[in-house]
């Protein structure tokens, strides 16, 4: 495949965000940081209420891609090899097969991940790391492009396994959906009554080209300058009095990789300051514990942000 201008992958990312908006009205903010996530080759946490459109996002998503879509419902008693796959011996053969699991496809909802048990949201998260699994000492790697958004439900936390602080930093951004306008709702009402808009949701892309466009954000230049902020950002969030748990090195990693692919989709081929202030918000929360004192007094993570952007210097040029 040849490698495409700079000025054609945007209008391909811009038919990709209309493309979804015929199922998901109102969102273009959260479709673009999806879209993000996917070409920084990371994974989206989407923490919202039931019935707002999460699973209309990761479906319509795949199947603008023209990706293989596996929906993964975490429970209780979900076993790691009934995500992973699992190795079955073959009498006539007289040797083992590995039959894939659901994690064997481009575009994976995980659903509930807090309502399963720790060992089996550590063999989906080890997958999102390494892009493989290793199932009785072999190692098959996983389709390309390959992007999971994993859901929570923020209200219900009874009978649920939360995930630990070094398992959330896997996970690339966390998103919120919330709830539409009353003219939104409206337009909901109108267009999807008596019939399902997803079932007519078209490929704009293929898989391929969704990958030579992720090699395309490899390529977004990060001037030193950018760089020194993502990091100063970072280590204000670790000396903050607030804060008892800051942002990783992995997190600054992920900034970097997340304002590559924003300055990409915005269709630019380096990053700006604006870019990464941006995402800051939606890159750090869920990387950054609060000092139990703090909250008393009634912080917030996203307050905290707020702050540490407007005290940390922008660099010029």
């Amino acid at each position: 495949m040849s490698v495409m201008k700079l000025d054609q992958p945007h209008q391909a990312i811009e038919n990709l965000i209309q493309n979804i908006e015929k199922v998901l009205i109102g969102k273009r903010k959260v479709i673009e940081l999806s879209i993000v996530a996917l070409l920084a080759k990371g994974h989206v946490l989407l923490e919202d209420v039931p019935g707002v459109g999460k699973t209309m996002l990761v479906r319509s998503l795949a199947r603008s891609i023209g990706g293989d879509f596996k929906r993964l419902q975490f429970t209780p008693d979900l076993l790691p090899t009934d995500v992973t796959g699992v190795s079955i011996y073959n009498q006539r053969s007289m040797e083992f097969e590995f039959r894939p699991g659901p994690i064997f496809a481009n575009v994976i909802l995980a659903d509930e991940i807090n309502r399963t048990s720790p060992k089996t949201q550590s063999a989906l998260l080890e997958a999102m790391e390494e892009h493989s699994v290793t199932v009785d000492g072999v190692t098959h790697r996983l389709s390309e492009p390959f992007f999971v958004m994993a859901t929570q439900n923020p209200l219900e936390y009874e009978g649920t396994f939360p995930l630990p602080e070094a398992q959330l930093d896997r996970f690339l951004l966390q998103l919120q959906l919330g709830y539409p306008t009353e003219n939104e709702e409206m337009q909901i009402l109108t267009r999807f009554i008596g019939q399902q808009p997803i079932d007519k949701v078209e490929p704009v892309l293929t898989v391929e080209e969704v990958r030579a466009l992720q090699r395309e954000v490899d390529s977004i230049k990060v001037s030193e300058g950018v760089k020194e902020y993502i990091v100063r950002l970072c280590h204000k969030t670790r000396s903050h009095p607030s804060v008892y748990l800051g942002v990783s090195p992995r997190g600054a990693l992920a900034l970097c990789r997340a304002s590559q692919a924003l300055a990409f989709l915005r269709g630019r081929d380096f990053v700006i300051p604006d870019d990464v202030k941006e995402l800051v918000p939606v890159t750090f929360r869920h990387r950054i514990i609060l000092k139990p004192e703090a909250r008393l007094e009634g912080a917030t993570v996203d307050r905290l942000l707020s702050g540490v952007l407007q005290e940390t210097r922008v660099p010029i040029g």
